[in-house]
């Protein structure tokens, strides 16, 4: 869990509180501002998810790399020249 994702729980909560003041004192810019609140923490709280899936998906395969570049160095380069060359033919359109 990282600041985006509690931040934006946060920021829904006292979205919902706001939207509940709003309603029971008839308020209806208050009850706006809750709601609005509650979007923005709702879309906050799914980017701090976003970004946790990444991390958890990623960072493994990076590791990965890195550990089989400091084990096999000359394999990595000759896989990273070979995939040097199909990019550049892909961008060449060949």
């Amino acid at each position: 869990m990282n600041t985006d994702t509690l931040s934006g729980t946060a920021t829904n909560i006292g979205g919902k509180i706001k939207e509940t003041l709003g309603a029971a004192t008839g308020d209806q810019s208050l009850r706006s501002e809750g709601a609005a609140d509650q979007l923005g923490g709702t879309v906050q709280k799914t980017v701090g998810q976003a970004k946790d899936a990444v991390e958890e998906g990623i960072r493994p395969v990076i590791d990965y790399v890195r550990q089989f570049s400091r084990e096999r160095p000359f394999t990595a380069a000759a896989v990273a020249g070979v995939l040097g060359i199909a990019v550049i033919n892909t961008l060449r359109g060949k």
